[in-house]
């Protein structure tokens, strides 16, 4: 084992790009961003320019390796992970066929409520044992062929997010599988593509444009020459498969069991476990193939998290961003309300909503003597409801609770949000000591990938510090269930209500 390699992992987010640098023993040694925000010019969209995209990712690679003062020659590897679904679309005239779909673009929900209406839903949910979602590639792709036939008839490459990166990174088309596991691609049962699967959906001409697939830790790849010279890094230097960013953060969070529960507060409120067998009884929301080979990851998920706060901060408290630290400063607003007291009730569906495709983001009860203050404990208490939502229909899928909550994403820099997440799901949370756990998760791929550790658990064991645990106060448990059953009602109360809007948000 040579102490001196480095590790550089790529997280491709809802809203930041970074690359992260890590030594064999998991120590995070620097990080470089960039910010990447959606292009929403209509509603129900959310694009990105795929150039600028690669563009972001060069960037931070070279920012990266000055930053720790890395040796190119010291990195023994490169991996990538990155937003699930949506669609990136790689054209026969070698370049993007158009803008990126994210996650969060909920155009073609009329597509998949007629697939959940006609039973196609169901058909194919006998082999892919998922159900579907308006943003998973499938649906968007039958969305391309009805809308935009000339881009469909482009397509030479179908990638998920992070697959993207790792092609212009290589040049070499692959497919990891973690990722197109949960896209209504592969029959669970064979681990492979199913063509019965894209004539269900309408799109059996993307078939040749479906990469090879790949696992987590193999190598897929070398460093291309230009990649090197836009970069820094060696040419030939290996680049993993890398992975789906929340079965990253399951690697670098030790999750690969039933014991925890993982909980990522980022663009998504994603909320998952692992298992040796996937959920067939129709109550998980979506089964995919994790890391470890012959293991599922079951998950409940949403872009309905700490994305709201960005948006709270970024809009509505400017003058806090011109003075640095704004999170510092709106934690402390959150401290400052005790939990006892009425705040508003968010729901947090700025992005995308998990309880109606028209849902929107919403502030209810809001009186005279609220303040921001009062706003922000709201949007801070909504989000971690929102989680509890989906942790309860997680919990209809096994036998036992967890044994604890691993929490990953931008809330685990709240000392206030860890410890209300610990308090409105009553068990105790725990988080990982390195800050980027998707790009950790990446460097343990590819430790793996190139001979360092014998596997993934090895190299989790060797990779992963995990921070003391925060308990839950029992004396708050009656006062968040009530809220959290305010919080149930109200979606509830407005479930007839969002289509009608939806109305009048497309009137012309």
């Amino acid at each position: 084992m040579d102490n001196n390699k480095r590790f550089i992992g790529l997280d491709n987010g809802g809203t930041t790009t970074k690359a992260a640098v890590f030594d064999l023993r998991g120590n995070e040694l620097g990080v470089a961003s960039v910010s990447t925000d959606a292009i929403c010019e209509r509603p129900l969209y959310a694009e990105r320019e795929m150039e600028d995209m690669w563009d972001a990712n060069c960037k931070v690679i070279r920012e990266v390796l000055e930053k720790t003062n890395t040796d190119p020659k010291d990195v023994a590897c490169i991996a990538v992970c990155g937003h699930g679904k949506g669609l990136y679309l790689w054209g026969k005239d070698d370049k993007p066929v158009r803008n990126g779909i994210l996650s969060s673009d909920t155009r073609a929900y009329a597509i998949m409520q007629k697939w959940q209406e006609d039973g196609t839903e169901a058909a194919a949910g006998e082999m892919s044992i998922q159900h579907l979602m308006a943003f998973q590639p499938v649906v968007l792709l039958r969305w391309l062929k009805e809308n935009e036939p000339e881009n469909y008839a482009n397509i030479q490459w179908v990638f998920e997010c992070k697959d993207y990166v790792r092609f212009r990174l290589t040049g070499k088309a692959m497919a990891e599988r973690s990722d197109y596991s949960g896209a209504n691609l592969v029959n669970l049962y064979t681990q492979q593509y199913d063509p019965k699967l894209l004539e269900l959906f309408g799109i059996p001409e993307v078939w040749d444009a479906l990469p090879p697939l790949c696992y987590a830790s193999d190598v897929c790849g070398y460093i291309t020459a230009d990649t090197a010279a836009r970069t820094g890094l060696i040419e030939g230097t290996p680049v993993a498969g890398g992975a789906f960013d929340i079965d990253a953060c399951a690697l670098a969070t030790g999750v690969i069991d039933d014991k925890n529960v993982l909980m990522i507060a980022g663009t998504w409120s994603i909320n998952e476990y692992v298992r040796n067998a996937p959920v067939t009884d129709g109550t998980a929301l979506m089964n995919s193939l994790f890391c470890i080979p012959g293991t599922y990851l079951v998950e409940e998920s949403s872009p309905t998290s700490a994305g709201n706060n960005e948006w709270f901060v970024r809009n509505l408290l400017p003058e806090l961003q011109e003075k640095g630290h704004v999170y510092d400063e709106v934690n402390k607003w959150v401290e400052e309300i005790p939990p006892q007291e009425f705040v508003p009730l968010f729901l947090p569906f700025i992005l995308a909503s998990n309880v109606h495709p028209n849902a929107k983001g919403s502030i209810i009860g809001i009186t005279a003597n609220h303040t921001r203050k009062h706003v922000a404990r709201a949007i801070y208490e909504g989000i971690v409801f929102c989680h509890r939502w989906h942790f309860e229909r997680l919990l209809a899928t096994r036998k036992d609770l967890p044994e604890k909550i691993r929490l990953a994403g931008g809330a685990t820099k709240s000392k206030v949000w860890v410890q209300m997440f610990a308090d409105v799901m009553q068990l105790p949370v725990e988080t990982v000591m390195a800050n980027e756990t998707g790009a950790l998760g990446c460097a343990i791929a590819g430790a793996v990938a190139t001979g360092q550790y014998p596997d993934l658990p090895t190299a989790i064991a060797n990779m992963s510090p995990i921070s003391p645990a925060v308990y839950p106060n029992p004396d708050l448990k009656d006062i968040y269930d009530k809220k959290y059953g305010l919080y149930v009602k109200a979606i509830d109360c407005l479930d007839g209500f969002w289509s009608d809007m939806q109305r009048v948000v497309e009137y012309k």
